[in-house]
């Protein structure tokens, strides 16, 4: 994919959430390759700042907040700095989000992970992001179209693409709203899954036989919000190697 570009503007920027690794990184990496100037949050101030270092070569402006999206004053003052510091933020990547394997209790949960989007989409929806705004959320395959183990994973993930098909449709004349959808993803999250015999078994249910790389999602998730994609709008887009389609 070196060299893929998607229209993208040389003064625009992305607020990037749960940016410290797997996918949120890759994104950023990859959101620096085309130009953009980048506000990466993050809960892990280690991780967050090992991206900022990361993506420091390739020359782009980077704003860094580190914050619990679950946090109302976090988000709202993290929206103001890095509009401060970047000026207008055209696309957001509602990507942070808790572990699958996570014990949290399952109202809890649904309020960390929908209400978390919900909070950053409002107040980066606020700051007025301008024409072509897109959004992007990390939805899953699982709870949309397969269940898992996790019972607040599967909800939270349904929830979240509900909340998405609700600002498409009734927010398209602000921004445009979509849901990627990674199915198994080789992230720190997962390490060692495909050499465990579950994971082995898994792996021979997927037509691509292996699991997505973070930039297979990044790429996804760039795609969506770029120009290029301008007349996208509530789309559930799984990028799964075509595992749910042999359930």
């Amino acid at each position: 994919m070196d060299g893929a570009r998607f229209g993208f503007s040389p003064d625009d920027a992305v607020l990037i959430t749960g940016a410290g690794s797997g996918i949120g990184r890759a994104t950023a990496l990859r959101a620096a390759e085309q130009g953009l100037a980048l506000s990466l949050w993050d809960l892990d101030p280690a991780g967050l700042a090992a991206t900022v270092e990361l993506v420091a070569p390739t020359g782009v402006r980077v704003h860094s907040w580190v914050a619990d999206v679950g946090d109302e004053d976090a988000v709202a003052d993290g929206v103001g700095d890095a509009v401060a510091a970047l000026g207008t933020i055209r696309y957001l990547h509602n990507n942070a989000g808790p572990a699958s394997s996570s014990s949290i209790p399952f109202d809890r949960a649904l309020e960390i992970c929908v209400g978390s989007v919900r909070r950053v989409t409002q107040h980066w929806s606020a700051a007025a992001p301008g024409a072509g705004a897109a959004m992007v959320a990390t939805t899953s395959v699982a709870g949309n179209l397969v269940g898992t183990d996790s019972d607040w994973y599967s909800a939270s993930k349904a929830a979240i693409m509900g909340y998405v098909r609700h600002l498409a449709a009734h927010r398209a004349a602000e921004f445009r709203s979509n849901g990627v959808a990674p199915g198994m993803t080789d992230t720190p999250r997962l390490a060692g899954f495909a050499q465990s015999e579950t994971g082995k078994r898994v792996l021979t249910r997927i037509p691509l036989g292996r699991m997505a790389s973070p930039d297979d999602i990044a790429y996804a998730t760039l795609f969506l919000l770029s120009p290029v994609a301008s007349y996208i709008n509530g789309v559930f887009l799984p990028v799964d190697g075509g595992w749910t389609v042999t359930q």
